[in-house]
């Protein structure tokens, strides 16, 4: 790939990044470093969204090459190549709209690469001059390299021609950085008085309530921290199904094949490296082996939805985490619906298209909730009086 090329698509992630940027810098908000944190944690949801819109679609192959189309910076220059592949198969992975899908994604991707990498630039300038506790450049450095890992994830996704663990990896990343940018906003709003935690841990001082308290927190913070993880292998096991297009392996619902076990091969469809629709020896993947991936998923979300839904009711009994709580508790049962949805209508568009996006909102309420605890534990631990 020629050298003007890659600097056309820097240039294109860069005024990908310019209109957020812009509208940090010009605006009258007086913690301007915040309002990035959210804006790129915003824009990291959209390209989520966007990369599940990429996948559903067959799109992320409409550039077979990477990180241009065809060695070009836009499928405008590339149209003559992407037409001839089109005119030869019609409905195979490249075509003028699924090469337009891919770009505009990457682009994004590139937008949001340049807003991380202004993140952690602006804490290291203002943790020198401050040396405040809201600037520490740890996590923001943490976020720029997860974004460099993303991309590299991105471009393996398209070299290795969608293979399913590679593209599951992305996805969770993608999902990773998310928690991360989440976790890092609800920081800055701690640091700026955004939230109430500190007022409300002023009661906690007093010694008859504080060790009842730090007894309940305690327990609330492990079960945040298991709520988090069980939701991490939920997603996994989610990206492992649109992976392998597994979503209709199980075309009924609550059973599978009007069974509670159907038939099911776990040993091919758990086998991770392998090509899409191969199992590792190269032959073609059974049915069977779609069935477990299916089934699995969609039974772990029933554990996966009890843990995240006893958490978010435990942390309604406290007043500070109680928006976040409902959101979550609002959130989780749009998801099953969406999931239910997605099957009983036969795997439409827009349908699972929301279920990514709700599966991204609730890593984004849980990121929050985390932090919002720790923070509180901490204020309290800061607060109580010394014995």
């Amino acid at each position: 790939m020629q050298s003007s090329t890659l600097v056309q698509l820097a240039l294109s992630g860069l005024l990908a990044a310019t209109l957020p940027l812009a509208m940090v810098w010009m605006s009258s908000d007086p913690h301007k470093y915040r309002k990035l944190v959210w804006l790129t944690a915003f824009l990291t949801f959209d390209l989520i969204v966007f990369g599940a819109f990429t996948r559903l679609t067959d799109s992320g192959l409409g550039c077979p090459d990477w990180p241009g189309c065809y060695g070009a910076a836009n499928p405008f220059i590339a149209h003559e190549q992407i037409s001839a592949a089109q005119a030869l198969l019609p409905t195979g992975p490249v075509t003028v709209v699924k090469a337009w899908i891919e770009m505009i994604h990457r682009y994004l991707a590139m937008g949001v690469g340049f807003l991380c990498m202004a993140l952690m630039g602006t804490a290291w300038l203002q943790w020198r001059r401050s040396n405040s506790v809201q600037f520490r450049p740890l996590l923001p450095t943490a976020v720029f390299v997860a974004v460099c890992v993303q991309g590299a994830f991105g471009a393996l996704t398209v070299t290795m021609k969608l293979q399913p663990v590679i593209v599951t990896m992305h996805l969770l990343l993608a999902m990773g950085l998310l928690f991360m940018l989440c976790w890092l906003g609800a920081r800055q709003d701690a640091a700026v008085g955004g939230r109430p935690e500190m007022a409300q841990c002023a009661a906690l001082s007093r010694p008859t309530v504080s060790t009842v308290s730090t007894v309940s927190m305690v327990s609330l913070r492990v079960l945040a921290l298991v709520s988090a993880l069980v939701l991490g292998v939920q997603i996994a096991l989610g990206g492992w199904v649109s992976t392998n297009y597994a979503t209709l392996a199980c075309a009924d619902f609550p059973l599978c094949a009007g069974q509670v076990f159907p038939d099911m091969d776990f040993g091919h469809g758990f086998t991770l490296w392998r090509e899409l629709g191969k199992t590792a020896a190269g032959h073609y993947l059974p049915f069977s082996a779609l069935t477990a991936i299916h089934w699995v998923h969609r039974h772990f979300a029933y554990v996966a939805a009890a843990i995240l839904g006893f958490t978010a009711w435990r942390a309604m009994a406290m007043p500070d985490l109680r928006g976040t709580a409902r959101k979550i508790a609002i959130v989780l049962a749009l998801q099953l619906a969406a999931g239910i949805a997605t099957v009983y209508f036969a795997f439409p568009l827009a349908i699972a298209v929301l279920h990514n996006a709700g599966a991204a909102l609730l890593v984004a309420l849980v990121a929050m909730l985390n932090y919002q605890i720790k923070h509180r534990f901490s204020a309290a631990a800061h607060a109580r009086p010394p014995t």
